[in-house]
């Protein structure tokens, strides 16, 4: 492993510890060059998927996208970080166990909704109604009354 403070290719692993649900190793080395220390991350390398946007084009797969829009969709409410990772999670091993190189964005979008409904209802209508592009007030309510009915 390179060095990134000396770029010396020789150093000593120090502590070894897995990550996200034994899905990777984190590993903190020493360079025997300039005796800094760094973390280095390894995980398995899955297939890469491909996800197939409604104007057909096709884009590798981001879980940071996913993330940022849960964010988005949770600022200023009771939803920890951990919690939306989690689910993140728990999406991206749902397409991966799929088998499929592929994936429509809209499943994904329906994914998120469903995680965002059990986790926080006021960020489900938030994303839900960015995403399915609510144009009036009729929708929201629709919305809100399948919220009741639950």
């Amino acid at each position: 492993m390179k060095c990134p403070y000396c770029g010396h290719n020789d150093d000593k692993v120090l502590d070894s510890r897995s990550v996200r649900d034994d899905q990777g190793i984190r590993r903190r080395r020493e360079c025997l060059a300039c005796a800094r220390r760094f973390t280095t991350y390894e995980q398995i390398e899955e297939v890469r998927l491909v996800v197939a946007k409604k104007d057909e084009r096709r884009v590798p797969f981001e879980r940071s996208k996913i993330l940022n829009g849960m964010l988005t969709a949770c600022e200023k409410r009771p939803v920890s970080v951990a919690q939306l990772e989690a689910a993140v999670d728990e999406i991206e091993r749902a397409l991966y166990n799929r088998g499929d190189k592929e994936v429509r964005s809209a499943e994904i979008g329906e994914m998120v909704i469903e995680k965002l409904r059990r986790l926080d209802q006021v960020a489900y209508i938030r994303f839900a109604s960015v995403y399915r592009q609510f144009e009036d007030v009729t929708q929201f309510t629709e919305l809100v009354e399948v919220l009741d009915n639950d």
